[in-house]
């Protein structure tokens, strides 16, 4: 791990999302991913990315269209969720209320966890 100030880089090079709308997502992340210092990478028909902000080390996020059916569940296996490291707790409730209006749905507000820190 390398400390960078604000977070500690983790040697992930990238994830690969599936989605069930690809609209639908790029439409939210468009918004949300500026906020937590990611910029578009590049986009398709078939999928669009962001990565880190000013050539920042980091992992970069590819997002697909799901090529099947299936009610996602963060109880099922498979990804439960994301967490991105932002400078300030200010960040961290701008990127909820954005998220929220946005059409998320709130599984938990906002909490500090000390423990990761």
């Amino acid at each position: 791990m390398v400390s960078c100030g604000y977070c500690v880089v983790m040697p992930l090079g990238h994830l690969g999302l599936n989605v069930a709308s690809l609209a639908r997502a790029k439409a939210f992340y468009d918004v949300v991913m500026p906020m937590v210092d990611f910029e578009p990478f590049f986009s398709t028909e078939t999928e669009f990315s962001y990565r880190p902000v000013d050539g920042k080390v980091g992992t970069w996020l590819f997002f697909y269209g799901a090529l099947e059916e299936g009610a996602y569940s963060r109880h099922k296996p498979g990804l439960q969720h994301l967490a991105f490291i932002v400078r300030t707790r200010a960040v961290v409730q701008e990127v909820f209320d954005a998220a929220l209006r946005l059409g998320a749905v709130a599984v938990h507000e906002p909490t500090e966890f000390p423990e990761y820190h």
